[in-house]
């Protein structure tokens, strides 16, 4: 493991400076092999930078790895509703989720989780060695940027960033520091999408001649709070300047936070790149492109949400063309999953064990041959990058892979605010012949953030 050894739990009893962390009080009696647990000063200390509702599940999910320790959780929000379905979260909700969790697996009181308000606090802590950035799509970018130069390994939720500009810093500042990267997106790590796309790869379906990725629709109010547009005083306990971050200046309302963030367009996509990460990813996936782009953009439309606080696309559709003469379509109004359609047949995945189907239907009983195309196989996305952690492989979702897949989901929502055609160059990252297009790529950032993005650009 990298330099894990150096952490001794056993001996650290109490909190002592300001970056240390406290004991994990329940664990410090189980050595490697006694119980099934792993020895405390081999395990990987990982914090969460968010705690919202994607990071309750993703807690979860990671708490159960008896190579990881779970010790801190980070959010400018101390705890309030307005989360998915309205229910609570915030840090206090993250810290009482691990404390209760490793009481529950371990029968003995454990309160050692420590809270933190400001990221940059977990970053330098030089006891954690690793994060998952799990807050909204605006301010992946610094705080990966940060960690990468603090050499922690990163588990960064999907999309990959809010621009394409800031995905290819990420990728940049992984790839210079030397540190594992994994992208949330989880449907690589799910056997049903693996074996629709190594069949594709492997050309059961014939030349490939278009693949069409069904995402959802509309603004849904996951938090219960579409109704609260009108500006009102700041709840205690959330430091919502530092939540607006590097975004435009705006006056709070509920509407506007939380995770209903995901339908302003200074904070996130809609639907469009909230989806990004998932379907259009398999689908470059199958294609043989997912360390590309397409070279064309075009007949993009989309209707606009109609709300006091919410702009993102409610409807949508465009057209990516690539080099090798495939059309991706990216659409609401299609079938829910991703199908490839070649010369010879076509196969349609979605998430469920039983969600898939293929004409003709013996192509689900192919088998693909030890000489063939076989792609990465991961059974658990969380615990394909603690593996990757301790080997120093590369993840199934790296930074390369997740920045071109959400790229796609930028290109068409610039394609549809301009109503143009764009042709686009996968290698510069620049829109060709079109100098509105390319203004639109990046994102202007208020201070001090945008000074801290800079430095931290590699």
């Amino acid at each position: 493991m990298k330099d894990i050894n150096r952490r001794n739990f056993i001996q650290r009893t109490s909190v002592t400076v300001a970056t240390a962390i406290a004991v994990p009080t329940i664990i410090s009696a189980c050595a490697r092999g006694k119980n099934g647990h792993v020895s405390p000063s081999d395990r990987i200390n990982l914090a969460f930078i968010g705690s919202g509702n994607q990071a309750m599940n993703d807690i979860r999910d990671f708490i159960t790895d008896k190579r990881v320790q779970i010790v801190g959780v980070c959010d400018v929000n101390k705890q309030s509703t307005g989360y998915w379905d309205g229910k609570p979260g915030g840090r206090e909700v993250g810290i009482n989720l691990v404390n209760d969790t490793y009481s529950q697996l371990y029968g003995k009181k454990y309160n050692s989780c420590r809270g933190f308000e400001d990221f940059r606090e977990v970053i330098a802590n030089k006891e954690i060695d690793a994060v998952e950035v799990v807050v909204p799509d605006h301010w992946h970018s610094i705080p990966v940027l940060m960690a990468a130069r603090a050499k922690k390994d990163i588990y960064c939720q999907k999309p990959l960033a809010l621009t394409i500009p800031e995905g290819r810093a990420m990728v940049n500042a992984v790839k210079k520091y030397g540190v594992i990267f994994q992208t949330g997106s989880q449907q690589r790590s799910d056997e049903n999408f693996r074996r629709v796309c190594e069949l594709v790869r492997n050309g059961r379906l014939g030349k490939l001649q278009t693949v069409e990725c069904g995402l959802p629709s509309g603004t849904p109010d996951y938090g219960r709070t579409g109704n609260q547009t009108e500006s009102i005083p700041v709840p205690a306990g959330f430091d919502y300047n530092t939540w607006l971050g590097p975004a435009p200046d705006a006056p709070y309302c509920p509407a506007r936070t939380h995770v209903n963030f995901r339908w302003v367009l200074d904070y996130s996509g809609g639907q469009v790149t909230d989806w990004g990460g998932h379907h259009p990813d398999i689908a470059q996936w199958g294609m043989d492109t997912e360390r590309t782009g397409p070279v064309r953009i075009q007949n993009s439309k989309a209707q606009w949400a109609v709300h006091p606080v919410w702009n993102t696309a409610t409807e949508y559709y465009f057209e990516c063309l690539y080099a090798n003469g495939v059309k991706l379509i990216i659409s609401n109004q299609l079938r829910g999953g991703v199908t490839f359609r070649g010369t010879k047949g076509w196969a349609w995945v979605n998430r469920g064990k039983t969600s898939y189907q293929f004409f003709p239907e013996n192509l689900k009983d192919s088998v693909i041959a030890d000489s063939e195309i076989h792609l990465y196989k991961s059974d658990s996305h969380f615990r394909n990058f603690i593996d990757c952690v301790i080997s120093r492989k590369e993840t199934i979702a790296p930074a390369e892979i997740g920045h071109r897949s959400i790229t796609m989901s930028h290109l068409g929502n610039i394609a549809m605010k301009l109503q143009q055609d764009l042709d686009w160059d996968p290698v510069a990252e620049k829109f060709i012949g079109n100098d509105l297009a390319n203004s639109m790529l990046s994102r202007k950032m208020r201070e001090p953030w945008a000074t801290i993005y800079r430095e931290n650009l590699v």
